[in-house]
């Protein structure tokens, strides 16, 4: 919970991410040395960030600034001088919040999309590389390696701990809100571990978002991710039951839904489509999560709208996760076996090969039509693929049916 938030004061100091992730790790493992002798301090993050302030001053007098650091210190400011800023353009730089600037810096155009992405997530989200590597799809070693590769170009191009200027920061928007969305997800629905959901995650995101469209006002998909996130984290409190286990969309009691949130993601829907042009794929999203939030029961989804907004999404941001979704709103909307096709379809997919959903969506169709022996196997198939516990025995639970059902 505290990882982030020390690695962007560290930054802030040091003007290097790389050893300022480093010194925040080094002041994690102090801890656990420390604290099962001595006790848990009173303010656990309070003791984290002034352990880890010790070490990055340790390095600045290495560096022969320490007169600065004090100064930057004492005021709460960036450093000044230490990238070759002065106080003109830091005074332009109006992002007050650490957090948001670590992202931006993390996000450097400097950096590939996909480098910037794996970096924001392992220093901001706090998720491992194994979990980062399953939300892109990707080997685990292919993202360890881009996380490496991003603090070595970050360093070798002495990118400065700062925030774009105006005139350059809606262009650096794009891969910034690609990296909140995936910090949400792994709340939303953890890749791994004995939790359904990560919640403090959920929130985390949410805020950085609210942030970044107070920032941005004039910035449609801003304001259209706000919106999906606030209507899936409505959610929340009807995902799971009193153990922790998972209740999936249509079983949901919609009464537990959370209305102000609902509202606050209608709000920020309104803003993105007042701001006119064509939606992006946030905004899409967002409509998406809108029908089902506006629907009183399941039965009364509008299924054939929500087909036509993934329609129009697969147009602006293809892929396979896209037409999996779209599978499943098409069998809501005309039929299991209509889907079915569309699913079949994405057996081959590359990218859908360790994927969990695909079995578990084919699982669910074939369960639909009465075929309950494959169904079977395909939710074997998919518990054995994911990662989180609490899916594998949802999964499982559902095998167990189908082969009630076969005999």
């Amino acid at each position: 919970m505290e990882s982030a938030k020390i690695i962007a004061r560290l930054a802030r100091m040091l003007n290097q991410v790389g050893i300022a992730e480093e010194l925040a790790q080094d002041a994690l493992v102090s801890a656990l040395e420390q604290w099962p002798t001595g006790g848990v301090p009173d303010n656990p993050g309070a003791w984290l960030m002034a352990a880890a302030k010790n070490r990055a001053l340790d390095e600045l007098r290495r560096r022969k600034v320490l007169e600065r650091a004090h100064e930057s210190i004492a005021h709460e400011t960036p450093l000044i001088g230490a990238a070759g800023t002065d106080p003109e353009e830091a005074a332009d730089d109006d992002i007050g919040n650490d957090l948001i600037r670590l992202m931006f810096i993390a996000c450097h155009p400097v950096l590939s999309t996909e480098a910037r992405t794996a970096l924001t997530l392992r220093m901001l989200g706090g998720l491992s590389t194994a979990e980062i590597a399953r939300a892109f799809l990707v080997p685990e070693t292919t993202i360890a390696q881009r996380i490496v590769r991003a603090k070595r170009t970050l360093a070798e191009a002495r990118v400065p701990f700062e925030a774009p200027h105006a005139a350059e920061r809606a262009a650096r928007v794009s891969s910034v809100l690609e990296v909140i969305y995936l910090i949400f997800n792994e709340g939303y629905a953890a890749t791994s571990g004995e939790d359904w959901m990560r919640p403090a995650l959920c929130e985390e995101a949410l805020r950085l978002g609210r942030i970044l469209a107070e920032l941005l006002p004039a910035e449609a998909e801003v304001h259209g991710l706000v919106a999906l996130m606030e209507i899936q984290a409505s959610r929340t409190a009807a995902r799971v039951d009193a153990e922790g286990e998972p209740i999936l969309l249509l079983a949901q009691n919609r009464t537990r839904w959370n209305r102000l949130m609902i509202n606050r993601g209608s709000a920020a829907l309104e803003r993105a489509q007042a701001l006119g042009g064509a939606l992006g794929p946030y905004a899409l999203q967002a409509s998406i999560a809108a029908c089902h939030a506006r629907a009183p029961t399941a039965a009364e989804t509008d299924w054939v709208r929500i087909v036509a907004l993934y329609d129009a999404l697969a147009q602006i941001a293809p892929s396979p996760v896209v037409e999996l979704n779209r599978a499943v709103a098409v069998s809501m909307a005309f039929g299991p076996g209509a889907a079915l096709n569309l699913v079949d379809e994405l057996c081959a997919e590359p990218r859908l090969k360790s994927y969990a959903l695909l079995p578990s969506v084919r699982g669910d169709l074939l369960e639909r039509l009465g075929r309950f022996e494959e169904a079977r196997t395909e939710f074997m198939r998919a518990a054995g693929l994911t990662q989180n516990a609490r899916e594998r025995k949802l999964l499982l639970g559902r095998a167990s049916v189908c082969g009630s059902g076969a005999q």
